[in-house]
């Protein structure tokens, strides 16, 4: 009996790929390992093929490959191997280069201290790159930040979303 073989084909930006395959290649070498999958990577077109016979593990792996895509360090990429952890990406919608600009610097903040404090009250981790803001957490950390990094995108002020932050982290039960 033959196993079956899965397969993801997706495309990352072509500067991401470097990060993708690590010093030596050592970063892809160890998502390999921990997903028993096989990656591909055309350097030229920044298209990776995920290869493996096991699904979990291939939608594991394709989530990581998305993550280091979207701006985050392998480091906070692999945590997506932990069950309990997601990726969400949020594409932003703004229409000229100028609203662009506008809209990342309200979530990133003044020298980052928005993301910085989101980060911190939430446990999640933001990427803002090119058009998406992307945020890796456990279930509870992700829906909290998502809807913070919602307030600041439809224009709500900073203080706000901190005092909303702050109000769910008091009600959240201590580990």
């Amino acid at each position: 009996m033959t196993e079956d073989t899965f397969e993801y084909i997706l495309k990352i930006p072509k500067e991401r790929v470097a990060i993708l395959i690590g010093t030596k290649g050592a970063t892809k070498r160890k998502l390999e390992k921990i997903t028993a999958t096989t990656l591909s990577v055309d350097s030229t077109e920044g298209e990776i093929t995920i290869t493996g016979t096991d699904a979990l593990l291939l939608y594991v792996a394709r989530e990581i490959v998305r993550a280091i895509g979207r701006g985050f360090s392998p480091e906070i990429a692999f945590l997506l191997q932990k069950q309990d952890y997601a990726l969400e990406v949020i594409t932003l919608g703004g229409t000229t280069k100028n609203d662009m600009i506008r809209i990342k610097g309200r979530v990133i903040g003044e020298g980052g201290k928005s993301r910085r404090v989101i980060e911190d009250l939430t446990g999640a981790y933001i990427s803002v790159y090119g058009k998406t803001v992307s945020i890796i957490g456990e279930f509870e950390q992700l829906r909290t930040a998502r809807k913070a990094v919602e307030m600041l995108l439809e224009g709500a002020a900073h203080a706000t979303v901190y005092k909303m932050l702050e109000k769910k982290r008091r009600m959240r039960p201590p580990i």
